[in-house]
């Protein structure tokens, strides 16, 4: 009930259907039949003549032995009678109906004599017939619920075109061209968005070029800042020199490599996810870092092999060296290939798992130099996997630790 289309539908359908069932109540008691109390009163009045007439001894009318014969109506029968008393004529008279489509009869008892019986045709329905009301505003509700339904489609058909573009954002943030069609202003929204995807891809491009070029740009002042740091004569001054060097250098690789993630195609292939997590943690534990799959299940998704690897190879290396050891677990439920990787480190105050996403980002404080890192391992895992149409969590554990979820669609060959 909260969409536009259920809005508009309802709107159209209460206010046709009030306006229309007003109407016709008035009408019922403007034109409306008339009221009990008189619609019998010419019926009975032709009972008080026609006896009269008889009693006067005329032979225009003949009468009869018995009352006339058919399904007694006991409800015209007494209000009849009702209506003669009213008069002050006590007459026994009855109402009959010899079959469904015959008309109505009134038998008059006429003393010593015989029966009088006198046709009449079927009166008005007394009262308001809320019945045949309500049967009318059922009607005009299914018509105005129709009609309803047909407008507000109408009506909202380019706004779903316009969600549906909204909905079909590409991991890189750039909207696709929408058509500018329509009523005028859905045509102003359609050009607006048109000109805000546009300007955020030449943004992007802009920046994704200025970290690529800002990156290059570094490696030559690096190796002659390198070279320099090899003739200083200090042995500890060198170190720290050159161990500044090498992050400098690291995190000009991982700008790089951050640009080509986000900027690079590459064809998707069926991987066997279970195979290649088994393949990362065998490598991690040649170069002696604490890594064991738990729980593994056969699991397949289609994606870029080595993206994936670099992805999946950055968290566990970062569970590996800042959670002091990895446990894998692969499983898939409901279409969902899914990868958990739990560490034993100390996780992250709440207030920074926010921010554990963005480049150079560092939980600690001190920027330990003792892990190697720029800071950019985490950024360039999600983009992989976003690009893949997979989802990344990251999250504390209850028991102390941190807990990465990484959930990727199964393959269509898989499903089947």
């Amino acid at each position: 009930m909260n969409t536009l289309r259920a809005k508009i539908v309802l709107l159209l359908v209460v206010v046709i259907v009030t306006v229309v069932g007003l109407l016709t109540v008035v009408l019922f008691y403007l034109l409306g039949p008339p009221k009990r109390v008189h619609s019998l009163d010419p019926v009975a009045q032709q009972v008080e003549t026609l006896v009269r007439v008889v009693d006067e001894g005329t032979n225009v009318i003949s009468l009869v032995a018995q009352p006339a014969r058919g399904v007694v109506h006991e409800g015209l029968t007494q209000r009849l009678r009702g209506a003669l008393s009213a008069r002050g004529s006590e007459l026994a008279v009855t109402v009959t109906r010899a079959d469904r489509a015959g008309p109505l009869i009134v038998s008059i008892p006429v003393a010593g004599r015989g029966w009088l019986l006198l046709p009449i045709s079927d009166l008005p329905p007394q009262g308001v017939p809320w019945k045949v009301l309500f049967r009318w505003l059922a009607l005009i509700t299914f018509g105005a619920t129709a009609i309803a339904v047909f407008v507000a489609n109408r009506m909202v058909r380019p706004l779903v075109l316009l969600e549906s573009a909204v909905a079909s954002v590409g991991p890189d943030g750039t909207l696709p061209e929408l058509p500018e069609r329509g009523p005028a202003e859905v045509r102003a929204t359609a050009r607006a968005l048109n000109s805000l995807s546009s300007r955020l891809k030449r943004a992007m491009e802009s920046r994704m070029r200025l970290v690529a070029a800002a990156g290059h740009d570094m490696r030559t002042p690096i190796t002659r800042m390198r070279l320099r740091a090899e003739f200083v004569e200090d042995e500890e001054d060198r170190t720290r020199w050159l161990t500044d060097l090498e992050e400098l250098e690291r995190i000009a690789d991982s700008a790089i490599l951050l640009v080509r993630e986000e900027s690079g195609l590459t064809s998707p292939e069926l991987i066997r996810l279970d195979e290649l997590v088994g393949s990362i943690g065998a490598e991690l534990r040649d170069q002696k870092l604490d890594v064991s799959n738990t729980t593994v299940e056969p699991v397949t998704v289609r994606a870029s092999r080595l993206k994936l690897n670099r992805a999946l190879r950055n968290l566990m290396i970062n569970a590996a060296t800042h959670g002091v050891r990895a446990r894998v677990e692969v499983g898939g439920a409901n279409g969902i290939a899914r990868i958990v990787i739990e560490d034993d480190g100390p996780g992250i105050s709440s207030e920074l798992l926010d921010q554990v996403f963005e480049p150079f980002f560092r939980a600690d404080p001190a920027r330990r130099q003792d892990i190697p890192g720029a800071g950019l391992g985490l950024t360039i895992a999600r983009e992989i996997i976003q690009r893949a149409g997979g989802t990344i969590d990251i999250s504390n554990r209850a028991d102390g630790g941190l807990r990465q979820v990484v959930e990727l669609p199964k393959a269509a060959e898989a499903l089947n």
